[in-house]
């Protein structure tokens, strides 16, 4: 079930992305060319297939102007399109509408790409009983519409950041001495019965981290025969996942290695924008 949308995060993106766009003057051509209260209809229509995600974005930017323009959503938020889809119909005021214009598509269209890249991932490890993660390497500034992105594809999402869950990763370990050492840390610090991940990398550093009664392994960069032999080995005393150069083209291999999760930070980092344009109705 798809998250609710951050719209306060959306709305604080929408200012940053227009006051780029529009400068201290806003948009001269079309207050060059475009006569004050013009009335306009256009429709946003897909250009190719995919998932989408951030439509409450066409909204907030048009209610940042003067002149009102409206919106009637066609589609909601988890819906798949087809090329030449209509997403949504926009009417009103056509200086609000073509200032705006940017600003919508490129927010609706990075958070669609990722909604679609997601929904691919979560398509193709089905059967395999995996869930698909995200990861923190999101866009600087955009980590909560990303990861509603991802949720409006399918998939779930990791911690939020560094403050709501912990996570052992190999640098700790190494200023730690040792993963034991390490996990006894953080116990100290945390409440009883805390959530606990560590990361490992190698057979023997889960032999130490199951030890240690983890809630939760992240078995880091290891061969598809690792990760069978990792889950034979935690034989459901946590949570398994897989994680760290996993792409379309491995995915399905590994996550039918029988772990609980693969988390892919080709979700948000490498997915691609969902094209979208906005067309006048004449």
């Amino acid at each position: 079930m798809t998250v609710a949308p951050p719209i306060s995060a959306l709305q604080r993106v929408v200012d940053v992305t227009l006051a780029e766009d529009l400068g201290a003057v806003g948009d001269i051509t079309t207050d060059a060319v475009v006569r004050p209260a013009t009335p306009i209809a256009a429709e946003i229509r897909s250009r190719g297939t995919g998932r989408i995600a951030g439509v409450d974005v066409i909204a907030l930017a048009l209610a940042r102007f003067p002149e009102p323009a409206t919106t009637r959503l066609l589609v909601t938020d988890g819906s798949d399109v087809a090329a030449g889809n209509v997403i949504a119909r926009l009417s009103g005021s056509a200086r609000t509408v073509l200032a705006a214009e940017r600003t919508i598509l490129n927010i609706l269209g990075r958070l669609s790409g990722i909604a679609t890249a997601t929904a691919s991932i979560v398509r193709c490890v089905a059967g395999t009983g995996a869930i698909v993660k995200d990861t923190r390497k999101t866009t600087p500034g955009l980590r909560a519409l990303e990861r509603y992105a991802v949720a409006a594809g399918g998939g779930v999402n990791h911690r939020s950041g560094l403050y709501d869950a912990v996570l052992i990763k190999d640098n700790h370990i190494v200023l730690a001495g040792s993963i034991i050492t390490a996990v006894e840390r953080a116990r100290l610090r945390l409440p009883p019965a805390s959530p606990l991940q560590v990361e490992v990398e190698t057979l023997d550093e889960l032999e130490e981290a199951l030890r240690c009664n983890v809630s939760a392994v992240l078995l880091d960069n290891m061969s598809v025969d690792d990760l069978r032999l990792g889950v034979a080995m935690v034989d459901g005393r946590c949570h398994t996942e897989a994680s760290g150069g996993i792409t379309p083209t491995n995915v399905r291999e590994i996550a039918a290695t029988g772990v609980n999760a693969v988390s892919l930070g080709w979700l948000t980092h490498s997915a691609r924008v969902l094209d979208l344009g906005l067309d006048l109705q004449r």
